[in-house]
This record gives structure tokens, sequence and C-alpha cells, in this order.
């Protein structure tokens, strides 16, 4: 009967719980193959390493090679060290009547040590012969000129002998007291200066711009390319009466190897004793300087000079 029927929607069509619940899986499908797609907002991140390492490692940019990560570093290598001098600055110690004061460079390092008073000035009788022989030296090879034979000959006997007439013959012919100015710029002396009558014998210098002049000798500004070696092989060379001072405090094998230049002079005006030592040795060079009452006679100064390298060398071995 008619009657009996169950009412449906016109046309059959679905109820609306049916229609959400398709809705609901059609929106999970899309999502899920959204989840598949490279580049998507809702990319799995295990999809974006596909075709990739896999190792967080290089997806940072790091080395894949984990070893490396793990090795120790490698042990630095030491920084060199110099070898030590032969002689060492250390407290002296001098029992002596007048004026002392010295100074020791390490020409390695540029470190200057010596006694409270090594700013003090003394006049330098023939020490400043080394200087005159080199800025002549120096001079004749700026110009282009031919040092002669004789001249060669002079320069080693005022070297090595202290002949004074040939000094003052090559301070004058280069210029005197401009000489020395040319010595305290050349070689960067901080003290020292030409004496006010203008003779090489009253330079005015310091126990450190001593050692400061050794050092420019040493190094070449003295006297030049040229005539370096020459100059300091002379030095090696001084004998007789000159011989004396910082040198004779090293073993008798090793003192001809030291490079000298003494001066020793009485100042009757003073009434003093001036005496003065310059050594230059390998990475070193040094400056001595004593002026005391003239009745105690040059030896007097001369020991006491070679008693301060003594103690520094003592205080090196």
């Amino acid at each position: 009967m008619a009657g009996n029927r169950r009412a449906g929607r016109p046309g059959g069509d679905p109820s609306p719980l049916r229609l959400i619940g398709v809705g609901v899986v059609l929106v999970g499908l899309v999502l899920g193959a959204l989840r598949l797609l490279p580049g998507s907002p809702f990319e799995s991140p295990a999809v974006a390493l596909w075709g990739t390492n896999a190792d967080p490692v290089a997806r940072t940019g790091d080395s894949p090679d984990r070893s490396a990560r793990t090795a120790p570093s490698p042990t630095p290598s030491p920084s060199p060290t110099l070898e030590p001098l032969p002689l060492r600055p250390t407290e002296v110690d001098l029992d002596a009547e007048g004026w002392w004061s010295w100074s020791l460079l390490d020409t390695r390092t540029g470190q200057l040590s010596g006694s409270d008073n090594m700013a003090e000035t003394n006049t330098t009788a023939s020490l400043i012969k080394a200087w005159i022989v080199a800025d002549y030296l120096r001079r004749a090879d700026a110009a282009g000129k031919t040092v002669s034979e004789a001249k060669l000959a002079d320069a080693t006997k005022i070297i090595r002998d202290s002949d004074n007439t040939r000094a003052e013959q090559f301070y004058r012919s280069i210029g005197g007291k401009a000489s020395i100015q040319r010595l305290v710029s050349t070689c960067k002396l901080t003290d020292s200066g030409p004496a006010a009558d203008g003779g090489w014998s009253r330079t005015n210098l310091s126990a450190r711009d001593t050692a400061r002049m050794g050092a420019c000798i040493a190094d070449g500004r003295a006297a030049g390319p040229e005539w370096t070696d020459w100059l300091i092989k002379e030095m090696k060379l001084v004998r007789g009466a000159g011989d004396f001072g910082i040198r004779k405090a090293f073993p008798a094998a090793e003192q001809k190897q030291i490079a000298i230049k003494n001066g020793w002079v009485d100042r009757t005006r003073e009434q003093e004793i001036h005496v003065n030592c310059l050594a230059i040795g390998d990475g070193w060079t040094m400056g001595v300087m004593v002026r005391y009452p003239i009745a105690l006679g040059y030896d007097y100064g001369m020991d006491n000079c070679q008693k301060v390298a003594e103690q520094l060398h003592a205080a090196a071995t």
C-alpha cells in the first residue's frame, strides 16, 4: 500500500551527513597529496630529503668527514729562541775613583741596557776614529770615487794604530764638525754631539750612544755596503797600545773575533784622564766610559773598562 513507503528526499539526493563525510575524505586526500609535493607549504621533512644526503652535517655545509672534527689539533711549533749572548746585563760593582758608565745593546732585538748614567757623555778621544774612517769611506763610495791604496793604508793606520795625524787629515777632509753631526743623524744618537771647538778628540758621546754607534757600524749604515766588512776587519786587528778593554774580558781564542776601537787621553785642563771603549761582537755592541784624576794614569782606566766587561761576561756564563 502506498501508505507503507518510507519518506525520502525528492530525486534521491544523499543526506547532509553523507555529503560531509565525502568532503572530509576528499580534503584528506588533497592534503596528503600536498605533503608529497616538493616545495608545497605542507611538504613533509622526510620528502625534503629525497635525492639529498640525509647527513645533517651536509645540510649545514660542514665537512662530512666526521674524523676531521674529532682529530686533535696539531701542537703549535715553539717560537725560535735566540742564542744567549756572551754578555748579560747585571749590577756592576766597580770600586773605582771618578766617573764611569756602560751600556750593552743586543743588536738582534734592539734591547739596550746599562748603568743608570749611561746617557751622560764623556769626551771620546780616539774612539771616534772608527766613525771618521767610516764616514770618509761611505762618502767616497756615494760620490763614485775610488779610494786609493795610499788612503786605505792611512785608514788602516788610523784604526789599528790610532794614528792622530792621519785622523786629523781625514776629519778635515769630511767637513770636521759636520761629520759628527752626520754621526748623530745617521746612527740616531740621542745624547751626543760635536765639541764646542769642533775638534774630533773632544766629541761628546754617551755610553749608550757608543753602543748605538757600534750597531751603526755593524749594520752598514756608517761605512756603507762597500766598506763595512773592511772596516770591521780592521777593527778586529787593533794592536799595540789601543788593544785593551772590553774584549780582554773574553778568552784569548775569542778576542780576535771582536772588533774594537778605544780612546784614551789626559785632559790637563780638567786634570782628568778619559778612557773609552767600544766593542762589536756577534749580535751585540758595548760601550764603557771612565774618567778619573789624572794622577792615576792610563792603566787605571783601561783596567776598569775591562772589569766592567768581565762582570757582564761572568753573568752570562
